[in-house]
């Protein structure tokens, strides 16, 4: 396991730019330090955990990684839910459909919570919940970043929904509590992620919280099985893209 910051000196932002026999996986989610990101190896899927300060910093520490499945919405509406994430809830259990809040809608960014609250009134659009504007300036630095042409390596993804597809649909206790860890670290050790508890051990508390290592790991499985043509997506159909031409989807 590797845990810190590493640099490198190329950045491929072009899913075009990929190395073509690139098979390894990542996934990523949001946490106190930065970004964490856990890694499967190409060929013996041997899993590392590193923080990166930033996205910039990401891009060149995983740009010989094959895919990206970040716990991050990509591709923002400018009014109204996504489909998506409506599509999501409906695939939850009840006490888990609250764990899919939508996103901000591109004009909230950069806004204070009162400023959102006001913007969107006047547009008699919904508000935001608190869950959404405290994540928010990583929403904006993710979509920043971001081209349609990105999305052939960084994709969408919900841990909720990919827990709740690798435990056959069934109703998960929360989170929050200790058997509700304990259940989503034995669904990630049968779906094959190795090391799981080298990982949740690698970063002290005030960097990264152990939900946001099980999050990223059950991200980067979902990035592993997408190279395989194994992963899910909603919608169904072709998604919706936004003002940005950015595919509005979740994989998992």
């Amino acid at each position: 396991m590797v845990n810190g910051t590493q640099k490198k000196s190329t950045v491929l932002t072009n899913a075009a730019d990929r190395p073509a026999d690139a098979r390894s996986a990542a996934g990523v989610d949001g946490c106190r330090a930065g970004w964490l990101a856990v890694r499967l190896a190409a060929g013996n899927g041997a899993a590392e955990s590193v923080i990166y300060p930033d996205w910039a910093a990401l891009v060149r520490g995983l740009a010989d990684v094959a895919r990206i499945c970040v716990d991050m919405p990509i591709g923002l509406a400018d009014h109204g839910p996504r489909p998506c994430d409506r599509a999501a809830r409906a695939i939850l259990p009840r006490a888990r459909k609250s764990s899919v809040f939508a996103p901000p809608r591109r004009y909230m960014l950069g806004l204070a919570y009162d400023g959102v609250r006001q913007a969107a009134r006047a547009r008699g659009d919904a508000g935001l919940s608190i869950q959404a504007f405290n994540i928010m300036p990583k929403i904006a630095e993710l979509d920043s970043a971001l081209r349609p042409a990105d999305q052939g390596w960084v994709l969408e993804t919900h841990p909720e929904l990919a827990f709740h597809h690798l435990n056959a649909g069934n109703a998960l206790p929360r989170k929050a509590d200790r058997t509700g860890r304990a259940a989503r670290r034995t669904l990630l050790a049968a779906a094959g992620l190795p090391g799981i508890d080298a990982l949740l051990a690698a970063h002290p508390r005030a960097q990264a919280k152990p939900d946001d290592v099980l999050d990223a790991g059950v991200c980067a499985l979902v990035a592993r099985d997408s190279l395989h043509g194994r992963a899910r997506r909603v919608p169904d159909g072709p998604p919706e893209r936004d003002s940005r031409g950015l595919r509005m989807e979740i994989w998992y």
